[in-house]
């Protein structure tokens, strides 16, 4: 409509959009998700026995099935059961229909069923002497207008990410069946249609949500990412901050040769910090418009989150969320999922290194303020002390690639997950017990000061080898009135050291090998209770590999745990609190085993029964009259 005002411009775009897509302005939020029991596959899932498996260990809910990028790229392919997504038949219509037959099966059996949904890797050639592939013979031939509604443009390259010079954005890291990875664009706003008809997709066919990944922006200079970069700043800086700050002049017109995602902290600058920031809140925008008001006006309850990655806790070169706004982080997702990669999943007990990723899940659950996560180790061997880890931490065992088709680890599985099915009022939305607080540095962070993430990984570990009760909070939403319950808060500005110095103020006192990390929680809604966590990593470790390098073992018959005896307590008591009885659970042994303990004051002392991997004692209170 040439010349008229720009309010009228937006309001034909909301109308014509509305046509196929209502979605309220602020969708109602849906309760609480609460779960403690996750297994989540991406192979094997198609197996005859998964059901079965399902049936016998009753996770609360299943990750399984795919509905983005990954199944529109290769379903349709003779590529279709290799990696990444393992499809378990050929065909956009077979397999989906397969999906929808899956999901109504898992839900017989209880679970909740949440669909991995890629939002930007695909897979395909655009042309070629047999014409389009993957990802764009999908677009081109068989999107199903019935099903998706009408495709938003035309040719699919529209929909990509481009390079300097124009180009599609688009690699051959993994070349599936000889063919290219493309990137799509998520400030692309026909991209975005393209979600929303899958999301639609994908709730019409059972699923009671998704867990999305592959949520990145890249290097990306297309004009979309142009200008939702200049409006980014212009609400950010005055113009005189920005030609004093950047050298930028003219902002409106400024063509940016680069805008960066994540990047190396030792090549950061004032202006790729803001650049990371824009991406990670642009993608946070696009999360909340598919996922959270889109997807949540068709299902209230949709379950939504992301497929994010931590490592060994890497800042600006790594994690989605590191420079999210903490109003932003984390807001309307039902629970995380995040990815240590290979920093967590070996053992090196002669230099203390116990495949732990204690303190990545105290970060998350104090940053996500004890809702539901849980963690991507890629742990085939270390089953029990994996799922104990989460559970002790307050999060959802077990993640990814459950072994479920080999007996043996089955069985441990099994096993731990009976266990905190029949204690599930120990689990389910229980609040962590901590005596001393640790602040994870953010706003160090946020200026490009990733160092001091060292002096953290320093501080935790050494809390966490004197066996010291201790939460983990972001420091930009520590404030004096979360400070209250605890005897210390630990900065990074205190000094490294190797081991806190015995513990002051009258903390709880543990006599525990550093092969075993401790944490304490409360249940839900009852103060007349305190449960230990502890978790024993010792074992007999395989001999390196012939190049030196871990032996990650083949399953649990490699885990070979090592028992530890005579670990004693000396726990802190509430004021004025009485000790009913003590006593103690684990997933080998049935039934608990009372223990004798000796409350002296505010104290209560005990000697724990020999260890094996995960055991829980419960103190159960009441008040002095």
């Amino acid at each position: 409509v040439p010349g008229a005002p720009m309010r009228v411009l937006t309001a034909v775009c909301l109308l014509a959009c509305a046509a196929t897509q209502a979605v309220p302005a602020d969708p109602p939020k849906p309760a609480r998700t609460e779960f403690t029991r996750l297994v989540a596959h991406w192979d094997g899932y198609g197996d005859a026995d998964y059901l079965k498996f399902v049936g016998e260990a009753r996770p609360d809910v299943c990750q399984l099935g795919f509905y983005g990028g990954h199944f529109y790229s290769l379903a349709h392919t003779p590529e279709f059961k290799g990696y990444p997504a393992h499809l378990p038949v050929q065909g956009v219509a077979e397999c989906g229909k397969w999906f929808e037959d899956r999901n109504a099966a898992v839900h017989k059996l209880g679970p909740k069923v949440v669909g991995h949904f890629n939002v930007t890797f695909l897979v395909g050639e655009p042309d070629g002497k047999d014409g389009p592939r993957g990802f764009f013979k999908f677009y081109r031939d068989l999107w199903d207008e019935k099903e998706l509604g009408p495709k938003p443009v035309k040719d699919p390259l529209d929909l990509m990410a481009r390079n300097a010079d124009g180009t599609p954005m688009a690699s051959k890291q993994y070349s599936i069946g000889q063919m290219r990875e493309f990137t799509a664009c998520l400030n692309n706003p026909h991209w975005r249609t393209v979600l929303k008809a899958w999301t639609k997709h994908g709730i019409q066919q059972g699923c009671d949500g998704f867990m999305i990944n592959y949520f990145y922006r890249h290097n990306c200079l297309c004009e979309h990412c142009q200008l939702a970069f200049r409006a980014y700043l212009r609400e950010r800086f005055s113009t005189d901050e920005l030609r004093t700050r950047f050298a930028i002049a003219d902002v409106a017109n400024h063509r940016f040769a680069e805008i960066v995602s994540w990047h190396p902290a030792a090549e950061t600058s004032p202006l790729r910090l803001e650049m990371l920031r824009f991406s990670q809140i642009s993608n946070k925008q696009v999360f909340d418009d598919v996922f959270v008001r889109y997807g949540r006006s068709l299902k209230p309850d949709l379950i939504v989150g992301q497929w994010n990655h931590l490592g060994d806790l890497s800042q600006i070169d790594g994690d989605e969320r590191c420079l999210l706004p903490s109003e932003l982080w984390g807001k309307d997702e039902s629970y995380l999922w995040y990815s240590t990669g290979g920093a967590a999943n070996f053992t090196d007990l002669k230099k203390n290194v116990l495949g732990e990723a204690t303190l990545q899940a105290r970060y998350i659950r104090g940053a996500f303020s004890d809702r539901p996560y849980t963690l991507g180790k890629y742990e085939g061997t270390r089953i029990r002390s994996a799922i104990a880890e989460l559970a002790a931490n307050g999060g959802a065992p077990m993640g990814f690639y459950t072994r479920f088709t080999n007996p043996e680890d089955r069985a441990e599985i099994v096993r731990y997950f009976r266990f905190l099915r029949q204690n599930d009022a120990l689990y389910r939305a229980n609040r962590p017990h901590s005596e001393v607080a640790l602040l994870f540095p953010r706003k160090e962070v946020h200026a490009g000061k990733a160092e001091s993430v060292d002096a953290f990984r320093k501080l935790g570990r050494a809390l966490l080898d004197s066996h010291i009760l201790f939460d983990v909070w972001p420091d930009e939403s520590f404030d004096e009135g979360r400070a209250a319950p605890y005897g210390r808060v630990i900065t990074v500005k205190d000094q490294p050291v190797e081991r806190i110095a015995g513990p002051t103020d009258g903390m709880s006192r543990f006599t525990a090998p550093d092969s075993v990390r401790i944490s304490a929680s409360r249940p839900a809604k009852n103060d007349d209770e305190i449960d230990l966590h502890f978790v024993n990593y010792n074992r007999q470790e395989l001999p390196p590999g012939p190049d030196g390098q871990p032996n990650l073992g083949s399953g649990v018959v490699d885990e070979k745990p090592i028992a530890v005896e005579g670990i004693t307590a000396d726990v802190r008591l509430p004021a004025g609190a009485i000790v009913r009885q003590v006593s103690f659970l684990s997933p080998e042994q049935d039934g608990a085993t009372l223990l004798e303990a000796n409350q002296q004051g505010d104290r209560v002392l005990f000697t724990l029964p020999k260890l094996l991997v995960y055991g829980v004692v419960r103190i159960e209170l009441k008040s002095r009259p």
